[in-house]
């Protein structure tokens, strides 16, 4: 088990170094960032002034390990737009946003699973059809239509929770299902096919040859291999949700990271964009190796592949 750690360990490390130099080079793919900070109309010398401001002119190579040095200890400069540290910026925001995605993604945990399950024991019969016709709706639907008619049904038109905002928990009601809707599909066909294969498989067969409950046979035995697949795919729409958040907070007005790379990227605030996909991109990277860790406990036979 050490040893697969380590392993995996290192691989998150090399993919999130790869991803600070993304990150990083994302500011010069549309160009010199001096001209776009300087802003239209800017002469040369104004152009010059911003890049020796923030030290454009230094060679390319310079420029990333001192902004990865000042990114590893938290700095990542400050605010173009906003005129303050982009680290208070995320302190501020980060709450909002990481209590959209916990609530979205265990709104989607809940429903995927016990669909998959359901689909999976009655299968190719209503319920499997139902759960698979619930799973394709949600990955069809684009998440600010359903946002906008959720606020007109449940907000407008019945009155029973608030349009927008971030002050109580009821505000994130409507803003969870829809980031955690659109997690559902991908999660409930590998529970379904999982549980499918698990359903028929040989321990199965000799868990009910020994007079076991049906019950018994789905809970205690069956269900432990059909969730692996799930836990890894959870990691992934975890990060899936992140970037969805950007198109929900802006709808349902949650002032999170979301809406904040929303605004940033409408003002070429380049260092809020770094510091913004950086963040998404480490969170998303060390939960996919969480992720790797738990399904290895859960099933030794993963730690030796």
């Amino acid at each position: 088990m050490l040893r697969f750690t380590l392993k995996r360990l290192v691989i998150a490390l090399l993919v999130a170094l790869t991803v600070s130099a993304f990150s990083f080079g994302l500011m010069f793919a549309s160009g010199d960032p001096a001209v776009a900070i300087a802003g239209e109309g800017a002469t040369q010398a104004d152009i010059d002034v911003v890049r020796q401001r923030f030290g454009f002119d230094r060679p390319i190579l310079v420029q990333y390990g001192s902004w990865m040095a000042r990114a590893v200890s938290g700095d990542f400069g400050d605010s173009f737009y906003f005129s303050k540290p982009v680290v208070d910026l995320l302190a501020e925001r980060l709450p909002a946003t990481a209590t959209l995605a916990a609530l979205a993604i265990t709104l989607a945990v809940v429903m995927a699973i016990p669909l998959g399950m359901l689909a999976a024991v009655f299968q190719n019969r209503f319920p499997d059809r139902l759960a698979l016709a619930i799973g394709t709706i949600g990955q069809a639907t684009p998440s600010f239509w359903l946002a906008l008619m959720f606020i007109w049904f449940f907000a407008v038109k019945l009155h029973l929770l608030p349009v927008s905002g971030s002050k109580t928990l009821a505000h994130f009601v409507l803003p969870s299902v829809v980031l955690g809707y659109y997690a559902v599909p991908s999660m409930l066909r590998l529970c379904r096919a999982g549980m499918i294969e698990a359903l028929q498989s040989d321990y199965v067969r000799t868990a009910r040859a020994k007079g076991l409950l049906p019950n018994q046979v789905l809970f205690g035995h069956a269900i432990r291999n059909a969730v692996l697949p799930v836990i890894s795919v959870a990691a992934v729409e975890f990060g899936f949700i992140l970037g969805g958040s950007v198109v929900v907070e802006s709808v349902f007005s949650i002032k999170g990271v979301g809406l904040l790379a929303w605004e940033s990227i409408a003002r070429n605030d380049f260092p809020t964009i770094q510091a913004i996909i950086l963040l998404y991109a480490m969170i998303y990277v060390w939960l996919t190796f969480l992720a790797d860790i738990v399904n290895a406990w859960l099933d030794p036979r993963i730690r030796v592949s």
